[in-house]
C-alpha cells in the first residue's frame, strides 16, 4: 500500500487541550486553598475559648426553645459539655487518690461541686445554662484535666483503673446479693414466736384434757371420711396457723360446706396441735381428719426410695452442713427437701385407698371461690389436673431437669411446659392404673447422687405424671405471691386459689404487706389461742415493719377476751371510743405543759433537758399509753381502733 505524502497527510489530533490544562491548573489552587482553611480551622478547634464565643449567638437563639433536660441531651449545649467534663472529673479523682495527689483530687472535687450546683440551680429553674455561668467552669476544669493529663493520667490509665474499680463494685454487689438471699432463706426457714407459742398452749390442752383424745378416737372411724360422694380435700403440713387458713378459706367460700371433707397429715410432733386445734373449732359443718405420719407402717425404706435418700447422711450434710459454701444456692439447701411431708403427695392413693378423686392443697394457699366444681372436670383420662406455667420461659423442663444426662434427653422433651403443685385434683383411679407411685420411685431411684435434678418434689412430679397432666384454666390457681411484686389485681381477684409460693410466707414478718390482708382475712381472731399469743402488751405480732401497706399498730387489753382488731388499707372506717378521745384531748394538753416546762427549764442542766425532750419527743406513745389506761378504768370492750370489712362468698364456674 502506497504511502500519501506528506501534504496529503490528516493533522494529528492533541490529546490534550488548553482548556483542560486550565481547568486542572484551577482545581489545584482551589484544592490547595480549602486544604490551608481546613488545617487552620483544625487548629483553632484546640483553644476552647475560640469555640465558645463562635457559636455564642447560635446556642443562645437555640437556648430559647429548650428546656433543661433537652439542654443536657443537645450535643452543642453549655450544660451537656459541663455534664461531660464532670464525668471525666470524677474518673481523675479516683486516680489521683490512689497515686496520692490530694490537692490534685481536692481541686477537681471542688470544681465538681461547683458544676453540680450551677446544674441544680438550671434544673430547678428549668433554664438553659448560660455562656457566662458556664464559662468559667469549663476553662478551669479544662486546665484541670490538662494537668491530670500532664500527670500521666491518660485515657488508657483512665481505663484500666475504672474496670478495675468496676469488677470489685460487681464481686461486692454479687457477694451482698448472695448474703441477702442466704438471710432471706434463713428468716424463711425461721419459726415465728408466736406460732411456737400456739404449738405450746395447743399441745399442752391435747395433753390435759382426756376428753379431746376421747372426741378424736370416735370421729376416726367416721363413714363420712371415705365417702365419694363428698368432695375430700388433702392437706400435709406442720403449720397450724397456714393448715387452720386453708380450710377457713375453703369452707367460707363453699356453696355447701358440710359436703366438705379434710385429711390432714401431719408428723408426731404436731398430731396433738392439730387435733386440738380442728376439734376444738366447728369449720360450718365440715369434717376435718387429722393423721400421725408415724401411724403409716408400710411407708419405711424398703418402699420408698426417698425415705432411704432422707437418712442419708450424706444428704442431711449436704442441706445442714453446706451453708458455709457459698458457691451453692442457698434454695438448694432448705431443709424442707428432706422433710417427708414434702414428699406424701406421691402416696395420696395409698394414704386414701378407698377414695376416687381429691384435690391436694399446700399450706400456703388461701382459696378465694368454691373448688366444688373442680371434682367434675373431665381430666381426660389423665392422672393430674394442674394449672401450667410454661407462660413465663422459666417453666419449661429444661430449667429444672439435667437435659445432658442421656436418661433424660432421650425420654423428655425439653421444652414441655411445666405446671404448679399447690392446688392440683387427682382420679385416684387412673392413678392406680398407671401406677404413677412406681414411677416416682423409679426416678428417685435415677437421681439418688442428684444429677438428674437438684432440689423438691416438682421435677420428680414432672417425670411421673409426664404425659398424665390435664391443663386447667389458669384462673383456678395463680401463683407468686410469695415473691412476685407486681401480680395484677384483676388476676388476684378473679383466680379460685391465691398461692404464697416463694420465701414471703404471709404468717412471715418478711411477707409481702400488699398480699397480706388476703392471707389474714381467713384468720378466726376470735379465737383465745390467736389472742394470747399474737398480742404482747397490745402489741400486734403480725407487723412486717412497713407502715404504709402493714397492719397498724393495735392497742388491746391482754386480760380481754375480745376480738383482735386490725386497719388495712382498703378505705375502712375507723372508729374510737368516747374514752380513748377522751384521754386524747387530755393527752393534747399535757403535751403544751411539758413543752412549756422544757422550755422553762432549759439552764437546769442537761439531764433534766434531757428527760423532759424524752418525755415529749413521743406524744403518739403517750396518747396510746393514755388509751390503754381509760380503756382498762372503764371496762371497755372496744379498742382504740375498730375496723369493718365484708367479703364475697359468691361461688363461680370456669369453663370445664
Amino acid at each position: 500500500m502506497r504511502r500519501r505524502a506528506a501534504d496529503y497527510r490528516r493533522p494529528v489530533r492533541r490529546r490534550l487541550s488548553c482548556w483542560i490544562w486550565a481547568l486542572l491548573v484551577i482545581f489545584s489552587v482551589a484544592g490547595f486553598a480549602l486544604f490551608v482553611l481546613h488545617h487552620n480551622h483544625h487548629q483553632e478547634d484546640h483553644v476552647e475559648q475560640p469555640v465558645l464565643e463562635t457559636y455564642t449567638k447560635n446556642e443562645r437563639v437555640v437556648h430559647k426553645h429548650l428546656n433543661f433536660t433537652e439542654e443536657i441531651l443537645s450535643v452543642r449545649s453549655y450544660a451537656r459539655q459541663l455534664a461531660e467534663q464532670m464525668t471525666l472529673a470524677k474518673a481523675y479523682v479516683i486516680i489521683a487518690k490512689e497515686h496520692n495527689n490530694f490537692h490534685l483530687a481536692w481541686e477537681l472535687s471542688s470544681k465538681i461541686r461547683s458544676c453540680q450546683s450551677l446544674l441544680s440551680k438550671a434544673a430547678m429553674k428549668n433554664e438553659p445554662v448560660s455562656l457566662d455561668e458556664a464559662g468559667p467552669i469549663i476553662k478551669s476544669f479544662s486546665s484541670l484535666i490538662f494537668k491530670a493529663q500532664d500527670a500521666h493520667y491518660d485515657i488508657a490509665t483512665t481505663m484500666i483503673t475504672m474496670k478495675s474499680h468496676i469488677q470489685a463494685l460487681e464481686e461486692r454487689a454479687n457477694a451482698a446479693t448472695v448474703q441477702s438471699t442466704v438471710f432471706g432463706q434463713l428468716a424463711a426457714e425461721s419459726v415465728p414466736k408466736n406460732l411456737q407459742c400456739i404449738d405450746i398452749k395447743l399441745t399442752a390442752d391435747w395433753l390435759k384434757k382426756n376428753s379431746l383424745r376421747e372426741l378424736a378416737g370416735e370421729r376416726r372411724n367416721s363413714p363420712r371420711l371415705v365417702d365419694n360422694n363428698l368432695y375430700h380435700f388433702c392437706i400435709f403440713s406442720d403449720n397450724i396457723l397456714a393448715v387452720s387458713v386453708v380450710v377457713n378459706s375453703t369452707v367460707s367460700n363453699a356453696d355447701h360446706p358440710k359436703q366438705l371433707v379434710f385429711h390432714i397429715v401431719t408428723n408426731g410432733v404436731k398430731y396433738g396441735v392439730m387435733q386440738a386445734w380442728f376439734l376444738g373449732n366447728d369449720f360450718k359443718g365440715a369434717t376435718v381428719e387429722v393423721q400421725n405420719i408415724e401411724d403409716f407402717t408400710w411407708l419405711n425404706a424398703s418402699y420408698s426410695p426417698v425415705l432411704k435418700q432422707i437418712d442419708d447422711e450424706d444428704l442431711w450434710k449436704y442441706y445442714f452442713e453446706g451453708s458455709k459454701d457459698m458457691s451453692l444456692e442457698p434454695k438448694l439447701r432448705n431443709p424442707k427437701y428432706v422433710s417427708l411431708l414434702n414428699h406424701l403427695r406421691f402416696y395420696i392413693p395409698e394414704i386414701y385407698p378407698q377414695l376416687e378423686k381429691v384435690v391436694f392443697l399446700d399450706d400456703d394457699v388461701v382459696v378465694q371461690k368454691d373448688l366444688t366444681p373442680l371434682f367434675s372436670l373431665d381430666l381426660h383420662g389423665n392422672v393430674n389436673g394442674a394449672v401450667e406455667t410454661c407462660l413465663e420461659s422459666f417453666h419449661r423442663f429444661y430449667k429444672y431437669l439435667n437435659f445432658s444426662n442421656p436418661i433424660i434427653s432421650t425420654k423428655f422433651d425439653p421444652q414441655a411446659c411445666g405446671w404448679a403443685f399447690g392446688m392440683n385434683v387427682f382420679d385416684l383411679i387412673a392413678w392406680r392404673k398407671e401406677n404413677v407411685t412406681a414411677r416416682y420411685h423409679y426416678w428417685q431411684e435415677q437421681n439418688a447422687d442428684r444429677s438428674l435434678w437438684k432440689l423438691g418434689t416438682l421435677p420428680p412430679g414432672f417425670l411421673a405424671f409426664y404425659g398424665l397432666t390435664e391443663p386447667l384454666d389458669r384462673r383456678w390457681h395463680v401463683l407468686g405471691l410469695g415473691y412476685d411484686l407486681n401480680i395484677d389485681n384483676r388476676l388476684i381477684e378473679t383466680a379460685a386459689v391465691i398461692h404464697f409460693n416463694g420465701n414471703m410466707k404471709p404468717w412471715l414478718k418478711l411477707g409481702i404487706g400488699r398480699y397480706k390482708p388476703l392471707w389474714e382475712h381467713y384468720m378466726d381472731q376470735t379465737q383465745q389461742y390467736l389472742q394470747d399469743c399474737f398480742t404482747n402488751g397490745g402489741i400486734h405480732m403480725l407487723n412486717d415493719g412497713n407502715s404504709n401497706e402493714t397492719d397498724e399498730v393495735q392497742i388491746a387489753n391482754s386480760t380481754s377476751s375480745r376480738r383482735i382488731n386490725r386497719k388495712l388499707n382498703y378505705g375502712e372506717d375507723i372508729e374510737e371510743s368516747s374514752d380513748c378521745r377522751s384521754g386524747r384531748d387530755k393527752v393534747n394538753e399535757d403535751e403544751k405543759v411539758i413543752h412549756q416546762t422544757t422550755e422553762e427549764d432549759n439552764a437546769k442542766g442537761d439531764e433534766k433537758q434531757s428527760n423532759d425532750m424524752d418525755i415529749a419527743s413521743n406524744p403518739d406513745e403517750i396518747k396510746e399509753i393514755n388509751c390503754i389506761e381509760e380503756s382498762s378504768k372503764t371496762g371497755s370492750a372496744e379498742s382504740c381502733d375498730s375496723n369493718r370489712s365484708d367479703s364475697s362468698t359468691s361461688s363461680f364456674a370456669f369453663p370445664m
